[in-house]
């Protein structure tokens, strides 16, 4: 046990994915492959005699999280860092719900292992609606391909061997559930057609090609977005939409060269870091 620990998760990005279902929450979750990202949320866990989490200074609620300290039956601060938004597709709310797990196992001594964490995280953000791969693909970090649906139990990841400067622009957030609820049928086809071309190719271009492809035979795109993968296209770049945001990602310096000013980070190799 110990007064305080602090971990950095890494933010995540999906490119494609399919929606498997399951009265098991650590069984259901998402085939899909996404980016691993070095912006991501610095999460540190307090023993307090009242529950409370923060981010970037302010009071929120968060379903995950919640779920997590009741599995974990811990009363704590959770305080939190990120210049990424909440609900944009970077996976914010599965990086609280997995810090605050294994930042709160090592507060509270509770002797859990890492897949065990993993698991109770995973089943909190898919039983809160906000997310169905984020946690898995973020405690492997990289380039993550999601083959199989679940926590760790359950499931099963590759990667592509690779690393790449990301850039990204974000114009508003999007709902997960109200997406997922609308599209079930359609977005299982096109990301079953997606996660096969990546398989057969495992390359960054791949990636990015499938993601692109999914977010148009989905009809995912915002005009906005569509417009500007456009205009990255127009100058030689790669871009898809984030999947759930209004969200645009690029890989290199394809949205800087179409003349965007976009934040950037580069893929992060690593899953959860204690700091």
């Amino acid at each position: 046990m110990t007064d305080e620990a602090t971990v950095f998760v890494p933010g995540h990005i999906t490119g494609f994915f399919t929606i498997s279902e399951d009265d098991d929450p650590t069984k259901a979750g998402s085939q899909g492959a996404g980016l691993a990202l070095s912006d991501g949320v610095t999460v540190t866990v307090q023993a307090a005699d009242e529950r409370a989490v923060y981010l970037d200074d302010t009071s929120i609620e968060v379903e995950s999280v919640e779920r997590v300290l009741d599995a974990l039956n811990a009363n704590v601060l959770v305080d939190a860092e990120s210049d990424l938004p909440l609900g944009a597709g970077f996976g914010v709310s599965g990086a609280l719900a997995l810090g605050a797990a294994i930042a709160t196992n090592r507060v509270l001594g509770r002797a859990l292992s890492e897949n065990e964490l993993i698991t109770i995280a995973h089943g909190a953000e898919v039983q809160a609606g906000t997310g169905l791969g984020d946690v898995v693909a973020q405690a492997k970090g990289g380039i993550p391909i999601r083959l199989e649906p679940g926590g760790p139990q359950h499931n099963t990841l590759d990667a592509v061997p690779s690393r790449a400067r990301v850039e990204y622009l974000n114009y508003d957030e999007l709902s997960t559930e109200s997406v997922l609820d609308e599209r079930g049928e359609q977005l299982n086809s096109a990301g079953e057609k997606a996660l096969s071309l990546l398989v057969q190719e495992p390359t960054l271009s791949s990636f990015i090609y499938a993601s692109r492809g999914f977010a148009r035979e989905a009809e995912l795109l915002t005009p906005r977005v569509a417009t500007v993968i456009d205009d990255v296209s127009d100058t030689g770049g790669q871009a898809s939409m984030a999947m759930l945001g209004e969200t645009v990602f690029a890989l290199g310096t394809g949205l800087s060269d179409a003349g965007y000013e976009p934040e950037s980070c580069s893929t992060y190799p690593a899953g959860v870091v204690f700091q």
